[in-house]
């Protein structure tokens, strides 16, 4: 399975994102209210970065309260680590253990058309291993 059809019953205009302008405090605010681990950060329509859970962390310990007036630009994971709608899931997954990461856009033709979740990827994957799990029983009970 490919991430297009993970994401295919998703609109890109749902996705919730912030500009690269928008302060610290006001993404700290809209991971608290949506209730979300993290966000693609833009740019003129495109992605420019993440803003995630770790950077509030990150930059609190390493400067205190005083970052939450910067702007996502300076204190945003940047640049992003982003996927093709054709990646496969577990491509997609690797890639997020290879690199430590949680979240990845999912660009095509410099647009974010998706964005998505390791749990995201760790659920669709799941679902199909009991998918062959139960063809798998099927086909022993017939056979």
């Amino acid at each position: 399975m490919d991430i297009a059809q993970l994401i295919a019953n998703r609109s890109a205009g749902e996705i919730i994102s912030c500009d690269v302008s928008a302060t610290m405090r006001d993404a700290i605010a809209v991971l608290a209210s949506k209730r979300i681990g993290a966000l693609p950060v833009m740019d003129a329509g495109r992605v420019v970065g993440i803003f995630s859970e770790r950077d509030v962390i990150y930059r609190l310990a390493d400067e205190g309260d005083i970052c939450l007036s910067r702007p996502l630009g300076e204190v945003m994971t940047a640049p992003p680590i982003t996927v093709d709608p054709r990646t496969n899931v577990l491509e997609g997954l690797s890639l997020m253990t290879r690199r430590r990461i949680r979240h990845l856009p999912v660009v095509e033709n410099e647009q974010l058309v998706g964005f998505i979740s390791i749990g995201d990827l760790v659920k669709s994957r799941l679902d199909e291993i009991q998918h062959e799990a139960e063809a798998m029983r099927e086909y022993i009970q017939t056979a």
